[in-house]
């Protein structure tokens, strides 16, 4: 990560020595923090813990504050620790006029709080948006939706400045919203209807003399928002229809990471127009098709759950357009140059791997390096230049699923696996497996680094682990 692809917020967030946001500054999950612990656990290297309600939301470390989502007994919270000691300071409800449809993986507390240090800004897809003061005081609240993901919601907000942006990506309806931090006052709403149900954080890129821009990966396409305006400036087409993995930036250069199922390279396919399906399938000439006009047995088995995406009982028009789509994504890790407008899928492009890519784990690059992360605790290193694969293997002791992603600093990647065995590479083209330190609880949320501390929260506890002296 450079100061050019950072630009105006380096100096705010890294000198402060905070942890803004979901994976730090401008998503990266890279800080310059040195002599942190090798070895960390309940009971080594602790400088405090606190009990904290459940909740799949990371840390975001402000000036002397710690702030988190969360969610007990059906009421979702945000809570605000001590950076010092961990003591809770407060802990604010939030309304919830509604409980939305669930995976089992998912949390009403998922999305990560974001921070310009002294007020902090929550999302709750039961609600929407609200930012609380530094003594927890409510400045303003947003309602959103209802949203129709039957997964749940991801994607974290982050702040560009003095705009607060969240993205509501679901199976109809989607959107990019940008809100002026202070008053709470909506600035635009950039609909996104090629877009489905996603999960990924927008990043920031500040191109050299121009407007600074939102790079947001979801359904069919990454795009480039201009932050001011909402007006999308540029997109790369191909990517398949759900999408995890946030992307990461190095210089002038994004790399983002896709995996659906039955996207595999190969699995793609032409799909017929609409008025091609309706002429062969439609029997009552509605114009629309039910469940029990499809012939494909696949398709039919997928009616309910993956192609109504407006539940009305039928495909239609754009239900028919999004599978289409569908079938054209396809998996894999990607590079492209920023810069230009309009379509640069092309012009842009400088290398894509299809291999051992992961679902959820966001990717990372590290000193040249770029790295992933996949479920069965595979670590692969690729060449960011040529997206050659240098080193692919497992971390013997913590082979299980992964929901956090991997982050970085002082020479070494820290990776944690959903069944809380944490992993401390030495980072590198070769990199190397240091440690697995056994947490003794689940967890699902990515680890924050600020302040020469590691901060670190299971499904029970939240933990501030750093070095002894």
């Amino acid at each position: 990560m450079t100061a050019r692809s950072l630009g105006w917020i380096l100096p705010a967030i890294l000198a402060a020595s905070e942890w803004p946001q979901f994976r730090g500054p401008n998503a990266s999950g890279v800080s310059e923090e040195t002599k942190l612990p090798l070895d960390f656990g309940p009971d080594r290297n602790v400088v405090w813990k606190t009990a904290v309600p459940p909740g799949h939301s990371s840390p975001s470390v402000g000036e002397d504050k710690i702030f988190l989502s969360a969610i007990e007994n059906e009421k979702i919270l945000t809570l605000a620790l001590d950076r010092a000691t961990g003591r809770i300071l407060w802990r604010r409800e939030a309304p919830r006029p509604r409980k939305q449809e669930l995976q089992p993986n998912n949390s009403p507390a998922s999305p990560t709080p974001a921070t310009d240090g002294r007020n902090v800004y929550v999302f709750f897809a039961d609600f929407g948006l609200l930012a609380y003061g530094p003594d927890g005081n409510e400045l303003w609240r947003i309602p959103l939706g209802p949203l129709n993901n039957p997964f749940g919601h991801g994607a974290s907000p982050i702040l560009a400045g003095d705009t607060l942006l969240m993205l509501c990506d679901q199976d109809t309806g989607s959107f990019l919203l940008a809100v002026d931090k202070k008053s709470g006052r909506v600035l635009w709403r950039t609909e996104r209807p090629h877009a489905q149900r996603g999960y990924a954080t927008p990043v920031l890129y500040q191109p050299p003399g121009g407007a600074l821009q939102a790079i947001v990966a979801g359904s069919y396409r990454l795009s480039g928002y201009d932050v001011r305006t909402g007006k999308e400036i540029w997109w790369v087409r191909g990517l398949p229809w759900q999408v995890k993995p946030t992307p990461v930036l190095a210089g002038d250069v994004v790399y983002f990471v896709t995996y659906s199922g039955e996207s595999d390279p190969g699995q793609q396919e032409v799909v017929p127009s609409f008025q091609e399906a309706l002429a062969q399938l439609d029997k009552n000439h509605d114009g629309r098709l039910s469940k029990d006009e499809i012939v494909d047995p696949r398709m039919k088995s997928r009616f309910d759950e993956y192609l109504d995406l407006d539940r009305t009982g039928y495909l239609e028009e754009r239900d028919w357009k999004q599978f289409q789509e569908r079938r054209r994504g396809e998996n894999s890790l990607r590079a492209y140059r920023l810069g230009g407008q309009g379509d640069v899928t092309d012009r842009n492009y400088l290398w894509k791997n299809s291999r051992s890519l992961p679902n959820v784990p966001s990717p990372l690059y590290y000193r040249g390096v770029l790295y992933t992360l996949k479920e069965g605790g595979v670590l692969t290193s690729f060449d960011s230049k040529t997206g050659e694969i240098l080193k692919q293997a497992r971390l013997p002791g913590a082979l299980g699923a992964y929901f956090s992603s991997p982050v970085a600093a002082d020479g070494k990647i820290y990776a944690i696996s959903e069944e809380g065995k944490a992993a401390v590479i030495q980072a590198g083209a070769q990199w190397d497996l240091l440690r697995v330190n056994d947490l003794k609880d689940g967890c699902r949320a990515t680890l924050a680094i600020a302040g020469g501390k590691l901060y670190v929260r299971t499904y029970s506890t939240l933990y501030c682990f750093a070095a002894v002296e």
